[in-house]
């Protein structure tokens, strides 16, 4: 039978059951046990015994299957699911003729003693039920489910629903925050929030969403990083803080990227970018065990264990390896060489830096499978991080590698204003040139720094992209409940799912 049709007969049936004085949409319903308290409370029932107390248990309807004058339904909660057993003698025809009303999707509470079935199924002998909420539209069919891989990211509703691989990832993701949480509260860090309307962006190379304040007539900026107001409260003295939050990036969609992502940012004082280098491998290695068991991961076929310590690779040198030449030594006309040599586009006025960055992440990159932190990234990619000790050309910075990914960025602070105030105005000259990502002046920042600011270690880690690597999972939007996708267009309403499973997957 054709959607329309089923649509058209339930939107019939919800008029008869009104017209009965029937409500099909309940505003309560009072359980007293949910599916798993049901199979743990009754575990022990033998045979065809029968409870003597009654629960009350209420459920999306999963299955139907009707036997002359007897139904059987799968009632599903969030736990999991329960039979349920109607008889039309023991309620009356009056009320089973509202059971033939029922639909796969709706839903129902009831109440009555639990008993086994000759099958040995729990089961609800139910002598009372309501109907809470009919559902209008079919469910995906039973063994085949939402599919489509673009119509589960924008149905995630029904993905959810009918696909149970989705929601363990989600609980998992769930799982992963609240631990966390648990890890860095234990060491004593303090959980802060910081603004998400910034009116300058900062503390990132990103591209921000503008938005208007009309009441205070200016534009803000969706946050692309927390990390300047988390400073200014290292400033204000709170030393071992973090904040969970939402960041927004005006930039492409892939497996890897989606514009409003989540990010863990941790700032501790008076320690430098080797300690959270520590505090790194520690967080990863009690997610993997909290999750996994041990400190071995299966990530797309790949194994990865997180055993402490992980490999250090210099930046530059792990260029050296893969080109054969030391490229940071070379000119600029040598280093364009060796990028076209390895078929790599170098925008024009790309800088050393620009094109070394070009080559380690196509040539790098890829090969970096067990966790690694390579270390000593150019200065001129790090404006908010100290130099590294004795030199003037690399910052005190490292970035962990995982089954060839970035998984975070952390740094000893810089904490010299005056050196700031060069980093910035050396951003705005980037500007200028055309670059919509380099940092602005942020005049507030610097005075905060003049006040003076702690030597610390700063810390950021992608949730998303973490919580892809604990699910073994292949791509972002698997791990984002609503990710953010192209338009669709849509000129019949009814036409929408055929649309959706028309476009094609990423």
């Amino acid at each position: 039978m054709a959607e329309k049709e089923i649509i058209q007969q339930r939107i019939e049936k919800i008029r008869v059951l009104r017209q009965d004085g029937v409500e099909p949409y309940a505003y309560k319903f009072p359980r007293t046990h949910t599916s798993s308290k049901i199979q743990e409370t009754f575990a022990r029932l033998q045979g065809e015994e029968k409870s003597d107390v009654s629960v009350s248990l209420a459920g999306r309807i999963k299955s139907y299957r009707a036997h002359g004058k007897t139904v059987f339904i799968h009632l599903q909660d969030e736990n999991g699911q329960v039979q349920i057993y109607l008889r039309a003698d023991e309620m009356g025809e009056t009320r089973y003729e509202i059971v033939k009303r029922l639909d796969i999707g709706d839903f129902l509470g009831v109440k009555g003693p639990v008993f086994r079935t000759r099958t040995g199924e729990l089961t609800i002998r139910v002598e009372e039920f309501t109907l809470l909420s009919k559902s209008i539209r079919p469910l995906p069919e039973k063994w085949h489910g939402l599919k489509d891989v673009e119509a589960r990211y924008r149905q995630r509703y029904l993905d959810i629903l009918t696909n149970p691989q989705s929601k363990k990832v989600f609980l998992t993701r769930i799982r992963i925050v609240r631990e966390i949480r648990n890890f860095l509260d234990g060491l004593g860090f303090l959980e802060v929030e910081t603004p998400m309307m910034q009116p300058i962006p900062g503390g990132a190379a990103a591209k921000p969403f503008k938005t208007h304040h009309n009441a205070l007539n200016r534009d803000l900026f969706l946050r692309v990083a927390p990390e300047l107001y988390l400073k200014r409260l290292l400033i204000a003295g709170f030393e071992k803080i973090y904040e969970l939050n939402r960041n927004f990036r005006n930039e492409g969609l892939s497996t890897m990227h989606n514009p409003e992502f989540s990010m863990l940012e941790i700032y501790q004082a008076y320690v430098d970018g080797a300690a959270m280098m520590d505090l790194t491998e520690k967080l990863f290695v009690h997610l993997a065990k909290t999750l996994h068991g041990g400190a071995e991961i299966t990530y797309q076929n790949q194994t990865i264990n997180f055993s402490v310590p992980w490999r250090r690779l210099s930046y530059v040198e792990a260029v050296a390896e893969q080109t054969g030449v030391n490229v940071w030594q070379e000119p600029l006309e040598r280093i364009q060489t060796v990028c076209q040599e390895h078929r790599l586009e170098v925008p024009v006025g790309a800088t050393k830096a620009d094109m070394t960055e070009l080559l380690f992440d196509h040539l790098v990159v890829p090969k970096l499978i067990q966790p690694t932190f390579v270390v000593d990234f150019p200065l001129e990619l790090s404006p908010l991080a100290k130099a590294k000790e004795g030199s003037d050309e690399f910052a005190d910075r490292f970035e962990p590698y995982i089954a060839g990914h970035e998984y975070a960025n952390g740094f000893s602070e810089l904490t010299d204003p005056q050196e700031q105030r060069q980093r910035f105005e050396r951003q705005m000259h980037k500007r200028a040139q055309g670059s919509e990502e380099a940092q602005l002046m942020d005049e507030d920042f610097l005075r905060a720094m003049e006040y003076g600011m702690p030597p610390a270690g700063g810390l950021g880690i992608g949730i998303d992209r973490l919580a892809m690597l604990l699910t073994d999972t292949p791509s972002i939007r698997d791990v984002i409940l609503f990710p953010q996708l192209r338009q669709i267009m849509i000129t019949d309403p009814e036409e929408a799912d055929s649309e959706a499973e028309a476009q094609p997957t990423k």
